[in-house]
């Protein structure tokens, strides 16, 4: 694994800025990864911490950010100026970019995707859920699934299994019907917020970390394999 350093930045987001920073490898792949927060907390929540240094070491830019708005569309929004801030940045020469999240973030960042499908933007490439909240803790007949089953691009969830707003059925239910290519990987004992009884949090945190890592190679290599096979 390779070293890499941060670099904070203040990303305009109408009038306001967004507070966000940068893990950036010291050998770069094309590809960037932008993480964001559940309802809770901020961009320094552990596992984002832990997820960005891993993927900054294994050459992936990476932009983590702050929003603690409880409205998903202003989220959603924000989720967008900063997709378009690193579209932008004439820092960083990209091929593509995944969008990931946290619970909530999560949210935003699927419904940022489902918005780029329609207008077959080809740019960001897949979605990274961990812990997505499908409904409110133990009510199970409202799904918040709307923008899951319109996404066209590819889609990793990673959950704990005890997850009180993520039902393994439901979830499963869900996968099903959705359009996209789709992994579910399921964290045994974890609940919400990703922590378990009997388990190590570090443990849990590189598993995750791993899981994330090996899904995103494999969709890059998908990609550079069909984009051979059309020439």
């Amino acid at each position: 694994m390779g070293d890499c350093s941060e670099t904070s930045v203040k990303i305009p987001f109408g009038s306001k800025y967004l507070d966000a920073l940068f893990s950036i490898p010291e050998k770069k792949l094309p590809y960037a990864v932008i993480l964001t927060h559940g309802a809770s907390g901020d961009m320094n929540f552990s596992h984002l911490v832990s997820l960005a240094n891993y993927l900054a070491s294994h050459g992936f830019l990476c932009l983590r950010f702050t929003c603690k708005s409880l409205n998903i569309i202003y989220r959603t929004k924000a989720y967008k100026a900063v997709v378009e801030y690193l579209r932008s940045s004439g820092n960083y020469t990209l091929s593509g970019i995944f969008l990931g999240g946290r619970s909530m973030g999560s949210r935003a960042a699927a419904s940022v995707i489902r918005q780029a499908d329609q207008d077959n933007d080809s740019f960001i490439q897949g979605l990274i859920c961990l812990s997505y909240p499908l409904h409110r803790p133990k009510l199970h007949s409202k799904l918040r699934d709307e923008d899951l089953l319109s996404i066209k691009s590819p889609v990793l969830f990673v959950s704990g299994d005890t997850d009180e707003m993520c039902d393994k059925q439901l979830l499963d239910g869900v996968a099903v019907k959705m359009q996209a290519p789709k992994k579910i990987h399921w964290v045994e004992k974890a609940n919400h917020s990703m922590a378990a009884r009997g388990r190590n949090a570090d443990d849990i945190s590189m598993e995750i970390n791993r899981q994330v890592l090996s899904w995103i190679k494999e969709i890059i290599e998908e990609r550079q394999k069909q984009s051979a096979n059309s020439k």
